[in-house]
């Protein structure tokens, strides 16, 4: 399998930088860099209505869309669990 290119919306990058746990932070930032090698890793799953997907990590949910086409995975969200589905 071919490798990925990782971006994350300017967006989703203060969301993480906001998130005080300093654990949590680092395995988000890890469960990120993972989708490189696998865009669609195990518990993953497709969100109705638009073409993206999640990821679990803890109580924060990783929102993302990928690019096949261009071997490209765009993280849009990074948000705990509660709050991620928000318009």
């Amino acid at each position: 399998m071919a490798n990925y290119k990782v971006f994350i919306k300017r967006s989703a990058a203060r969301e993480l930088k906001a998130i005080d746990s300093r654990k949590d932070r680092r395995r988000l930032v890890e469960k990120i860099r993972s989708l490189a090698d696998d865009p669609r890793p195990p518990g993953c799953q497709k969100l109705s209505g638009s073409e993206k997907y999640r990821i679990r990590q803890g109580s924060y949910r990783i929102v993302y869309s990928i690019q096949d086409e261009r071997l490209i995975v765009m993280v849009v969200r990074v948000a705990h669990r509660k709050d991620a589905y928000r318009v």
